[in-house]
């Protein structure tokens, strides 16, 4: 997919940066999909296999079921796109949390000033669906299923790639990070 293509090109200009402690992992939250559906894809490289799908929240002023617009600045209330290295996992006000360095300029990199974690949320389940159409929103966190952040979080902490993407053409034309990459990724490895 186009997702991968790109999730994988950026990996590589970071990888090559010396910037990836986690080199086998690479985790996409593909804000394309509504919330409703499983939109947190978490891919082993050297294995080529999905680890694991997961349930995903967005900023409740992205959108409602569908995410749509996106923003860095402080207070927005919505996701951002881009790049993140991982950091630490923590307990915070939300439990069991992991801090994300957003490393994309200009789209995610205040991500540490907004406060910007994952964690799990009661929001992000399937009776929430069920009853509303859509998951619960966040402030512009990713924020998991209750049952699942603990796993997902210790699974890709501490310097592995997430990318938050959606085919919006401003971000996939500037970002530095896919665009500085020679390396064109245009074939996909037969798992996804």
């Amino acid at each position: 997919s186009e997702v991968f293509c790109y999730a994988l090109q950026g990996f590589l200009s970071l990888n090559a940066e010396g910037m990836v402690k986690q080199d086998s992992l690479l985790s996409i939250i593909d804000y394309s999909l509504p919330s409703s559906v499983e939109r947190l894809f978490i891919i082993d490289l050297k294995n080529r296999k999905l680890l694991c799908k997961s349930l995903v929240a967005h900023g409740r002023n992205s959108g409602e079921e569908l995410s749509t617009c996106f923003s860095n600045n402080p207070q927005s209330h919505k996701s951002s796109l881009g790049f993140y290295i991982t950091g630490d996992a923590y307990l915070g006000a939300h439990g069991y949390s992991l801090q994300i360095n957003g490393i994309d300029t200009g789209y995610n990199d205040r991500a540490r000033a907004r406060s910007i974690v994952i964690h799990g949320a009661s929001y992000v389940s399937c009776e929430y669906i069920t009853r509303y159409g859509r998951l619960g929103r966040s402030f512009g966190c990713p924020a998991l299923p209750p049952g699942r952040n603990k796993e997902i979080i210790d699974l890709i902490k501490e310097g592995s790639v997430l990318f938050g993407y959606y085919p919006d053409m401003d971000y996939l034309h500037h970002s530095v990070i896919i665009s500085n990459n020679s390396r064109k990724v245009n074939h996909l490895p037969e798992f996804l």
